[in-house]
């Protein structure tokens, strides 16, 4: 039986394995920070299933030493003792007169019960703990919910379901999307779910014993203090990786895992990156189709963890969450709707307020592509002709002339391809590059990758069909709901969706698009940094080398790209005038290692 201890360390009341009944019996355990003194708080809370006892130190300490060695500001002003992975530092809140509580949810670390992630019962009871929170005597009634990827992608879901305390949400960094952001890219399944289930999540499963992890602070196990049996923890958790292969589809399984982002009501500060494969574009659409009236759109790059914890995104946060959940004047009232960090090529961010997004000033700019000699240009080839490409070989790359001034690129990009293969499908990546003078990639500390791309997109070619209702030129939306199987040679239009991105190119640079039917790699012999086995090569952990999704005889064949005046292919690019004079504030630099 697991007992709440309560006790006053580090300025805090902290509780520890606080029960919260769920209506079916089920009772989760949270962890609750709060101020020492008596009185009514605001809460911040986290639920999911990391373990809440697991600290960011022992479960990730390849992460802890970049994020505390490259931004001594994150880490500053704190013992430290209680970061846990992707969630706010309780010291750095409470002493601001917040109550911060971490939820593990069920079947997870110290809560029991069935395991299925991002589930309507596992978002269901996200909604019970936050009206438990709300009408604790400590709570002042305001609950805001604050935290990175899993964190920040249940708090869509939530947040639709309108709990009554709910108050304000900070999705940092999270997909809204199960199937188009999460699992698969444009009907291409990622393998990142089938790496990263059983290294974070059945890994801390309840009962499973947590990898052997303790609390650094209590003592007590992670993963609760019973072990149970191999075929009872199988029995105990939904086998979330094999349920893709199952679903290839966007069917209701996602449906069900899927934010209904029209029905969130409460101020929403989305703050997301320019280049995570899993979360991007989440955030973006996150800010588009909230429902609320009251919302706002940050955007950084760096990794994926770094500006959650950095002073710039604490700061961010508490002036967000102290004008509505404390009703403090932060100066909020002034905050803009769109807030950038443009990226530069020599490391550091343009910081710039803006009003709308995407960018009303956009000149959105069509390249062609010349297939006889890979340009990219702005008219298009006089004839119409083709070029082939082993579908799992280099590909095609098409490349501009030197800009002839500095060029910036900021927002959604799409392209139109017109395309044929000698099977009956054909899988696209398509990877926007931006190549130095003497030709060599300019890559950039992305979420996951320390030698990140520009942008990426991606298209299955029997899943090209697109929801007019739906779609924008610069967003084209596909609906995945039936194939449309490809007439081998026979050229089918294609839409690709390339997710919002954000580069100023200088002039003598050029800007190139690759074109082909596996990952991309940057160029290179390495050596390549690893995250859970996977080399970094400029597409992080996100991988499509499925065999099931993608057997040989059907996607390895000869794709051929066709562009003329009677079938035109492009790139659709979002281009910002540069106004003359002083840049916006800069931030950084932040220096790329060469791979």
């Amino acid at each position: 039986m697991t007992h709440n201890k309560s006790e006053i360390r580090d300025g805090m009341r902290i509780e520890w394995d606080v029960p919260i009944p769920m209506d079916d019996g089920v009772v989760l355990r949270a962890d609750v920070f709060r101020p020492v003194a008596d009185g009514r708080y605001p809460v911040i809370m986290t639920h999911g299933p990391y373990a809440k006892g697991l600290s960011f130190q022992d479960g990730f300490p390849g992460m802890w030493e970049s994020l505390s060695t490259r931004y001594p500001d994150a880490v500053t002003g704190t013992t430290n003792k209680y970061q846990n992975w992707e969630t706010a530092d309780p010291e750095k809140w409470v002493p601001d007169g917040y109550v911060c509580i971490r939820v593990d949810s069920r079947g997870a670390g110290r809560s029991p019960g069935y395991l299925d992630i991002f589930s309507p019962q596992e978002t269901r009871d996200y909604y019970e703990c936050i009206e438990w929170a709300g009408t604790q005597p400590w709570s002042n009634g305001k609950v805001g919910l604050l935290g990175i990827s899993y964190y920040a992608m249940n708090q869509w879901q939530v947040a639709a379901l309108q709990p009554p305390h709910l108050a304000a949400i900070c999705p940092w960094e999270g997909a809204s999307d199960y199937y188009r952001e999460f699992t698969h890219h444009a009907g291409i399944l990622n393998t990142f779910v089938s790496v990263w289930y059983p290294v974070q999540v059945s890994a801390v499963q309840h009962g499973g014993g947590g990898r052997g992890d303790r609390n650094a602070n209590t003592g007590e196990p992670i993963a609760g203090s019973a072990m149970l049996p191999a075929e009872e923890l199988v029995a105990n958790r939904a086998d979330s990786p094999a349920e893709l292969l199952v679903h290839g589809f966007d069917d209701q399984y996602y449906r069900d895992r899927s934010a209904e982002l029209e029905k969130i009501t409460v101020p929403v500060l989305s703050a997301t990156n320019w280049a995570h494969h899993l979360h991007s574009r989440g955030g973006f659409e996150g800010y588009r189709r909230a429902g609320s009236e009251r919302k706002w759109l940050e955007v950084h790059g760096l990794e994926h963890f770094a500006e959650f914890y950095t002073d710039y995104g604490v700061a961010l946060q508490k002036r967000f969450f102290g004008h509505f959940l404390k009703g403090d004047d932060t100066g909020w009232d002034h905050q803009p709707p769109v807030e950038l960090n443009v990226r530069h090529v020599d490391g550091t961010f343009e910081l710039r307020p803006e009003q709308e997004w995407p960018l009303a000033r956009t000149r959105w700019t069509e390249l062609h592509l010349h297939p006889h000699d890979h340009r990219l240009a702005t008219q298009p080839p006089t004839a119409t002709t083709g070029v082939r490409f082993e579908a799992l070989g280099d590909g095609l790359t098409f490349t501009t002339e030197p800009f002839s001034e500095d060029t910036e690129i900021t927002g959604p990009a799409a392209a139109h391809l017109h395309v044929s293969s000698s099977t009956t499908d054909a899988d696209l990546f398509l990877t926007l590059r931006v190549l130095d003078p003497d030709g060599t990639d300019i890559t950039f500390r992305s979420a996951l990758d320390p030698a990140g791309v520009v942008g990426a997109g991606w298209l299955r070619a029997s899943h090209r069909a697109t929801d007019p209702d739906r779609s924008l030129p610069h967003r084209p939306w596909h609906a995945h709901d039936q194939p449309a199987p490809l007439v081998p040679g026979e050229t089918a239009a294609l839409d690709v969706e390339i997710w919002p991105t954000s580069v100023v190119v200088p002039a003598g640079y050029r800007l190139a698009v690759t074109i082909q039917g596996r990952d991309f790699e940057v160029p290179g012999d390495g050596p390549w940094p690893e995250t859970y086995g996977v080399p970094m090569r400029g597409h992080g952990m996100f991988l499509h080398n499925d065999p099931d999704d993608r057997p040989a005889a059907v996607f390895g064949g000869i794709t051929t790209l066709v562009s003329g005046p009677d079938q035109p292919s492009y790139l659709l690019l979002p281009v910002i005038p540069r106004t003359a004079g002083s840049p916006a504030t800069r931030r950084g630099p932040f220096p790329t290692p060469r791979p």
